[in-house]
């Protein structure tokens, strides 16, 4: 055999080995594995977080300082016909002020005050809102204690319902019998002066008190012959308070003195009849009520 053919078959055999070694090994991967899906929601509600009240919606419906809009838990829808009353108590409340909050489920939240007030039990007990969702506890006896004392939505015109009730009709009052005729000529009567009859009766009613407020209802009875056709109620406070918000009436004040104008939907009082009017005020302390009070500009009296 030639040197060449030699050559020429060592070539072959190197060539034949090379085809069939095995191939070398993937170097180890350095990524981390994907984590597999988890069923579990993994994200925690904010807990005891402190913001600002930026816009109130309704009576449990607010926005607060980063956008969002959240709903208070466990109240009710505002009745229609105390809608507008608890929309004043809830922005004289909350608006621009520094709260207190815990996230429940997305959109629904528990809210504090300042001074740790549970603002849903605040608004139960002063008769803006009802509970929803609860069979007891601090609200239930919160709604049972503003029903009890015909606090907001539970005293006139709304009585708890959806809408307004209209005053019972009262019977006309009936004149008095004309005295008998006589033929004998008698001598007129002596008789004293007396104090005219006061046409109006005021009670007066603080519902409720709190640092740096009150609320209070004024039931005011026409205690006259003549039903009213548009009424204005006055009277003074005597250590600075003043009125915030009001229903049942249009407020204005002007100093201490407090005027009450009637809403479009009471200007008529029969006799016999009543009508009452609530509001939310501002105080520097303790809180009493007024000494005096005018109905249309007559004096009334104060039970």
């Amino acid at each position: 055999m030639t040197v060449a053919r030699k050559h020429v078959l060592v070539m072959l055999t190197l060539l034949c080995a090379g085809c069939t070694a095995a191939p070398p090994a993937p170097p180890p991967s350095s990524r981390t594995p994907l984590k597999p899906p988890s069923l579990i929601n993994e994200v925690v509600p904010p807990q005891n977080v402190i913001t600002v009240v930026s816009d109130v919606i309704d009576a449990r419906t607010v926005e607060l300082a980063d956008g969002s809009r959240v709903r208070v838990a466990s109240l009710a829808e505002p009745k229609a016909c105390w809608a507008a009353a608890s929309l004043d108590f809830a922005r004289s409340t909350l608006l621009a002020r520094s709260v207190r909050f815990t996230g429940l489920t997305p959109g629904e939240i528990t809210l504090e005050l300042e001074d740790g007030t549970d603002y849903a039990i605040l608004a139960v007990q002063q008769g803006a809102l009802q509970p929803e969702g609860v069979d007891g506890g601090p609200l239930i006896n919160a709604q049972s204690e503003a029903s009890a004392a015909k606090r907001g939505l539970w005293g006139p015109p709304c009585d708890g319902s959806d809408t307004a009730k209209p005053p019972s009709p009262q019977p006309p009052a009936m004149p008095p019998p004309a005295p008998p005729a006589t033929s004998r000529e008698t001598p007129p009567a002596t008789t004293t002066a007396r104090p005219a009859a006061k046409t109006c009766a005021v009670v007066y009613q603080v519902t409720g008190q709190w640092q740096g407020g009150f609320q209070a209802n004024v039931t005011v009875r026409n205690t006259g012959t003549q039903p009213t056709n548009g009424w204005t109620l006055r009277w003074s406070f005597s250590n600075g308070e003043s009125v915030r918000d009001m229903w049942n009436a249009s407020p204005r004040q002007s100093g201490s003195t407090v005027t009450a104008v009637n809403a479009d939907y009471n200007p008529q009082i029969p006799p016999g009849g009543s009508v009452q009017i609530g509001y939310n005020g501002n105080a520097r302390g303790p809180h009493s009520a007024p000494a005096a009070f005018t109905f249309n500009g007559a004096q009334c009296s104060v039970e």
